[in-house]
Parts: C-alpha cells; sequence; structure tokens
C-alpha cells in the first residue's frame, strides 16, 4: 500500500506544489504526494510550473486549502516554509510532522531569469531533500536516502 505525504506552507503555490509533483513523479511507485496551504494563493506559480517542466515533470495542481485534508490520514506531514522569514502553519491531523524549510521563490526579486534561477534552487534542493525525508519514515521506499533535516 503506498504511503501518503501532505506538504504544507502557507501559499500552496511554490513549494509545496514543487514537492507533491517531484514526489508523485519520482517516488509514485511508493508514496502518493499532496499539497495545501493554511491560506492559499488560489493559483501555482508559472515559474513552479516551468522549473518542473525543466526536469521533464508536467504539474498543473491546484492551490488548495489545508482544511481539504483535514480528515485525511497521513504516514507524514512536510512544512516546507523557510520559518526564519516566516510563520509555518501547524498542522492539528494525524500524521507524523516534520519542519524542512525552503526559502519562497515567490518573493525573489530581478530580472526574469535571475527570478526563474531562485525557483531553480529551491526545486533544486527539493529534489535533494525530500528523499531524506521520506526515507526516514520508510527507508525501504527510499533506498540509499539519509534523512538530512534542518
Amino acid at each position: 500500500m503506498k504511503r501518503k505525504v501532505l506538504f504544507l506552507c502557507t501559499g500552496n503555490s511554490c513549494r509545496s506544489q514543487m514537492a507533491e509533483a517531484i514526489v508523485n513523479a519520482r517516488f509514485g511507485g511508493q508514496w502518493v504526494a499532496y499539497s495545501a496551504g493554511t491560506h492559499p494563493a488560489g493559483s501555482v506559480h508559472p515559474r513552479a510550473i516551468r522549473a518542473l517542466e525543466e526536469i521533464g515533470i508536467h504539474h498543473q495542481g491546484r492551490s488548495k486549502s489545508a482544511v481539504e485534508f483535514q480528515d485525511f490520514e497521513f504516514d507524514l506531514v512536510v512544512t516546507v516554509c523557510d520559518s526564519a522569514a516566516e510563520e509555518c502553519p501547524v498542522w492539528l491531523g494525524r500524521g507524523r510532522r516534520v519542519h524542512h524549510g525552503f526559502p519562497d521563490p515567490a518573493k525573489a526579486v530581478g530580472l526574469e531569469e535571475e527570478m526563474m534561477n531562485v525557483f531553480r534552487d529551491v526545486r533544486d534542493a527539493i529534489v535533494c531533500d525530500i528523499p531524506g525525508i521520506l526515507a526516514q519514515t520508510d527507508p525501504v521506499a527510499s533506498p540509499g536516502f539519509e534523512a538530512d533535516l534542518d
């Protein structure tokens, strides 16, 4: 049976969406990923979609409220907000809770390519860090990865 993970942040437009898409694309045999926000932005950021497409992941996504998932049972709930720069949501539902912060790429400023590079950096950090978080919950599903939390 597949395990369920929820990626939670405030707006559910960038980081949590990228994490959801990456897990479903790369670990879909063992995990089903969802994402939500405490104050959903209403859409997935176009640069997040573009950053995912650059690594071959096609994600349409939908910005969702955490309330939609309050009755779900998750094996793991990961808050992905940057706790140094913003208030992280608290998950009161079921599931092991882990925090692993990533900077908010939506706050990037500059020329288009500079802003896109921030999205790429966050995407690459998610690709690198999330397997270890999954492995800590289910070592069989993600062999070869060690947990490396904040």
